[in-house]
């Protein structure tokens, strides 16, 4: 057996390990970082990065029917998704060199290999070909990430896909069904059916996007209708028969026996932390009902010298997340006083149109017992989106009505997912109607949508009836 010693390890090279790597080696600490599959995690090698790579040609290729809206036409409309697949993969594999080159060009260290805790200072790691290493610690950074949650009556396999096979199928499916109607499951959904499959989504909650706001529920309900995806709500998946072209899934739909036919089956029904096989229980690391590793807001497990950052350490499960508890994690460990001081998080769905939440939704502010008023604009009536011809969703912002704070806002449209960070900001630095009201927005921009709906809030908007 090798051995190795170091002050610091860092177990999983995802968005919350390899962030945390970077910035203790740039701290002067001693660190190698441990990976037993791909540099990156799940989130750059089979799910954020390679999802919206495929959103992205989607959305191209249906783009291509919009056109002829604005008088533009195309003819012999085909796709070759094996090139779409080889481009996609080209991408991943780009930007995991570059984690590799970040990591190493700091000076941290890199081991390949599965790495399971021996004691609160000590680790084995076994890597593919067999050889062992044991690595002496005085801290460790624990970043395993999450897994898909798997249900045992749809083994993953052959016709039955997870997440990450979805994302890999080399022809486009001509049907689709998907168990599970949150955000993972509708942006799958999403990518094919802009590419001509036909989608079926089973979700077991009385909507899809349990969880979000009202007013999201009804307008992605809206665009699901729009788009003809086939959306089965109260409905659980009982059982399924394979057929000649693919199977067939039996759904108790509402107490009533639904038979629904796909040549593809995707699991989607969530994720749960990647706890087990690390060997926790020999350091005495503590762990939730969940099986979430508790943490404190410096990082900081149950062992003093053990932290825990990302997926494997609770909600929200979110790469960026991941990487701003790595920095924390990693200025702890280098001597630093900073822990956790963040507000809020902000969530990105990247369906059609797209959404995206920061701070308290509408619902949560009230279950708080706080008197607040809301402003929603329509993209409908803002010039920006009426002259990109993508005019679907709105901005709806949340403040308490006697002091005027901004609590919270819900973006549903054309680039949410851009638009959310001055919300972000405003928030976290405790801003007020007024401050986003009579800041002095750009013309024609989807920024303006923040502006009008602040103003709603005031009922002082100007390009809507208050």
């Amino acid at each position: 057996m090798n051995e190795m010693q170091v002050n610091t390890v860092v177990l999983g090279s995802g968005p919350g390990g390899y962030v945390a790597a970077i910035r203790l080696a740039q701290l002067g600490v001693d660190t190698l970082m441990i990976e037993k599959e791909y540099f990156g995690g799940v989130c750059l090698n089979v799910g954020c990065i390679p999802s919206k790579a495929l959103i992205h040609v989607a959305k191209s290729y249906a783009s291509i029917d919009k056109m002829a809206n604005l008088g533009i036409t195309a003819e012999n409309r085909d796709i070759d998704f094996s090139k779409t697949q080889e481009w996609k993969n080209k991408l991943v594999g780009q930007l995991t060199s570059g984690i590799e080159f970040l990591v190493t060009k700091n000076g941290a260290k890199i081991l390949k290999g599965k790495g399971t805790l021996l004691g609160t200072h000590s680790l084995g790691v076994i890597n593919d070909e067999g050889t062992e290493t044991k690595v002496t610690f005085e801290n460790l950074i624990i970043a395993t990430g999450s897994l898909p949650i798997e249900i045992p009556t749809f083994p993953v396999g052959g016709r039955i896909l997870n997440s990450t096979g979805a994302l890999g199928l080399t022809q486009v499916p001509k049907s689709l069904a998907i168990i599970g109607g949150g955000y993972i499951g509708l942006e799958l959904g999403f990518i094919y059916r802009k590419l001509g499959t036909e989608v079926s989504v089973v979700e077991m909650m009385d909507s899809v996007l349990p969880g979000f706001d009202k007013d999201v529920v009804k307008g992605m309900t809206r665009k699901l209708k729009k788009d003809k995806f086939k959306v089965f709500t109260s409905a659980a998946a009982k059982s399924y028969t394979e057929t000649a072209d693919g199977l067939e899934l039996t759904v108790d739909h509402k107490g009533k026996e639904k038979k629904i036919e796909a040549e593809y089956l995707c699991v989607s029904v969530g994720r749960t932390p990647n706890s087990k096989g690390v060997g926790l229980e020999n350091a005495g690391v503590a762990v939730d009902e969940r099986g979430f590793i508790t943490i404190d807001k410096q990082m900081r497990t149950s062992v003093p010298n053990i932290y825990a950052i990302g997926d494997v350490a609770g909600q929200p499960m979110l790469a960026h997340h991941a990487s701003y508890q790595g920095e924390i994690a990693a200025e702890v460990i280098a001597g630093h006083g900073v822990e956790d001081h963040a507000k809020t998080c902000a969530a990105v769905v990247f369906t059609d149109p797209e959404v995206a939440t920061v701070g308290l939704s509408e619902a949560e502010a009230i279950a708080k017992g706080i008197d607040i008023s809301v402003g929603n604009f329509p993209f409908a009536a803002l010039g920006k989106a009426k002259a990109a011809d993508d005019t679907d969703g709105f901005v709806k912002v949340i403040a308490a009505r006697e002091s005027e704070e901004i609590l919270g806002v819900v973006i549903m449209g054309h680039n949410a997912g851009d638009l959310i960070g001055e919300a972000l900001l405003g928030i976290e630095m405790g801003a007020f109607l007024d401050d986003v009201a009579t800041s002095i927005h750009p013309h024609p921009t989807l920024t303006e949508a923040l502006m009008e709906a602040a103003k709603k809030a005031k009922g002082q908007a100007i390009h809507a009836l208050n």
